[in-house]
């Protein structure tokens, strides 16, 4: 899957508008990224940024960013309610799809450090990012603010990560992390009265609400500090509000790690404690962006909830997450302006387009799209097939003993599904790669430069071994789909036997295409070359037993439809 991560770098300017556009400027420079949201404050004198893209490009639009601030920003001169002890005071990278956060740890460390040695200025890493467990808090990091940062820098247990142990007067420090995405969540209740909202937050947040005594006073520990009960969900913070704008009041939430609490936690809940107090939840609102898993497994909470088998389509898990949850109460939801996914997405890829479209540019004299994506379709095709007869299956009159086995099917092989559609456009990717290599390399050697035919070598090589790492990974994801082909053929719906036949029969057909493909680049590195031994030992591993395995499903199938 391509990888996207997203950048939430805060600026100590919060009222100068001409020097907020000058470093959003830089960002909008960089190719690959998108500038989502520029959220300036007045009373705190800090702007909060954000913009996404591929790691590389977030990295050099970060830096870029952070760069212009300290040409820009003396914070000498900076006064505002907010926290803060730099012109860029923090600088969080957040994992959306395709990247784990040990990932997003390293593209920390490694900002964090062309920060401080090309800049020359201190930056601390904190949250997941951190170097230390003292070190993993914000407010911990930044205690002293830039007011203490140069009596903090002279002490030794604070040096920084990066960039000298000085103090820089008109910059200050950075403070650099890898941390969770984090979604604002508004709840809308039918009622002007934000005390009632407020009362259902303090139930739903992690912090919880005061106990108190049968007097109504709260209860105080041995310190003389309240004694707080704990609320119903982890990484949630909410408060109650009144909003003009809708004339009703909401519950105002963030969640701090969607994988943990997620919007369909906190809305079932907030239904009930609503009703308890004889009000209705009339729906909910997304604040910002959010990242496509998040509403998935909202759509998959409430598909399962009504006992409908939860394989199913990106854009109908979406649909049902946004009808559910209730999304276009106060404003029409539009996934494609909320999504972050799909707000990166730029052009239309060949998984995108109609089926004769794409049978078109495969008939043209274009050399791609050729047989490697057509290997990557016959996959996904497969992986649909095994949804379907699982969903054909699901809760059927016969077949209810097997409901738990189908949805767990159904739903792998939609995952197994998009990312073998991603590898239909990733193997013409690679095609391309390799040709501009080729051509690259080809100049070169015409100019006759030993250094420049040396770098074009090696970059050709380079390619070639991604032109055949994709078709091998189509190979391998391809064939993963056996199993779950060889449950629904044996477990599923008999009246649609057929098509788990017929998935088996494109799960053959895609490992033998990929591997066609692996085959004719493998020729271009010799057969004693480790590559080629372990390329060729991770494919004949497969097909040494694809055909045996394809067949015991076809057999089932045979079986069942004679």
């Amino acid at each position: 899957m391509t990888k996207i991560i997203e950048c939430v770098p805060n600026f100590s300017e919060g009222r100068d508008m001409s020097v907020i556009d000058k470093i959003t400027a830089e960002i909008k420079k960089v190719s690959g990224v998108r500038l989502l949201d520029v959220d300036p404050g007045y009373d705190t004198n800090r702007t909060v940024v954000t913009f996404v893209g591929e790691p590389e490009a977030v990295k050099q639009a970060a830096f870029a960013a952070v760069k212009k601030s300290h040409e820009l920003i003396d914070m000498r001169h900076h006064k505002g309610a907010h926290p803060r002890f730099g012109a860029c005071d923090v600088c969080p990278v957040i994992p959306v799809s395709g990247v784990t956060m040990d990932e997003c740890v390293e593209i920390a460390h490694e900002l964090g450090k062309r920060l401080g040695e090309e800049l020359d200025y201190p930056v601390y890493f904190y949250e997941y990012a951190a170097t230390s467990p003292e070190r993993r808090n914000l407010a911990t990091v930044r205690s002293g603010e830039y007011e203490g940062l140069e009596a903090k820098l002279k002490d030794p247990k604070w040096k920084p990560d990066f960039g000298p142990a000085e103090f820089r007067p008109t910059k200050g420090a950075t403070a650099v992390s890898a941390r969770d995405f984090l979604i604002a969540y508004n709840i809308n209740l039918n009622t002007t009265n934000a005390k009632k909202a407020n009362a259902i937050a303090l139930r739903l947040r992690e912090q919880g609400y005061p106990e108190k005594d049968a007097d109504g006073n709260p209860k105080l520990d041995a310190n003389g500090k309240k004694i707080m009960h704990p609320g119903m969900f982890k990484n949630c913070k909410a408060i109650g509000w009144y909003v003009d704008d809708f004339k009703r009041a909401q519950i105002s939430i963030n969640l701090t790690n969607y994988h943990v609490t997620n919007m369909f936690h906190v809305f079932d809940a907030a239904s009930k404690l609503a009703e308890e107090k004889g009000l209705r939840v009339t729906g909910s609102e997304i604040v910002g962006v959010l990242p496509k898993e998040a509403l998935i497994e909202a759509g998959i909470h409430y598909l399962e909830k009504q006992g409908t088998c939860a394989g199913q389509s990106e854009a109908e898990l979406i649909k049902i997450a946004e009808q559910s949850l209730g999304l276009s109460d106060v404003v029409k939801f539009k996934p494609e302006e909320k999504v972050i996914e799909y707000m990166v997405k730029e052009t239309k890829g060949l998984s995108d387009i109609t089926v004769t479209e794409f049978s078109d540019l495969l008939a043209s004299d274009a050399p791609a799209p050729g047989g490697g994506s057509v290997a990557a379709l016959c996959g996904s095709l497969a992986a649909a097939l095994g949804s379907m007869v699982a969903n054909l299956t699901y809760n059927k009159k016969g077949y209810k003993e097997h409901n738990e086995k189908m949805n767990t099917v159904a739903k792998d092989m939609q995952v197994r599904r998009a990312e073998l559609l991603h590898l239909i456009d990733e193997d013409t990717n690679a095609f391309n790669i390799m040709m501009a290599a080729m051509k690259a390399q080809n100049a070169a050697k015409k100019a006759g430069n030993p250094d420049e035919i040396a770098a074009a070598d090696k970059n050709m090589d380079e390619a070639n071994k991604y032109a055949i790492s994709v078709p091998l990974h189509v190979l391998e994801k391809t064939y993963e789909l056996l199993p779950n082909l060889k449950t629904v053929g044996e477990f599923g719906n008999i009246n649609a036997a057929s098509d788990a036949g017929v998935g088996a029969l494109l799960v053959q057909a895609g490992v033998k295409a990929a591997a066609l493909n692996v085959k004719i680049n493998l020729k271009n590195f010799a057969k004693d070359d480790p590559f080629y031994a372990e390329t060729s030992a991770a494919m004949n591993k497969v097909l040494d037993v694809v055909d045996k395995e394809a067949g015991e499903i076809l057999a089932i199938v045979e079986k069942k439809i004679s």
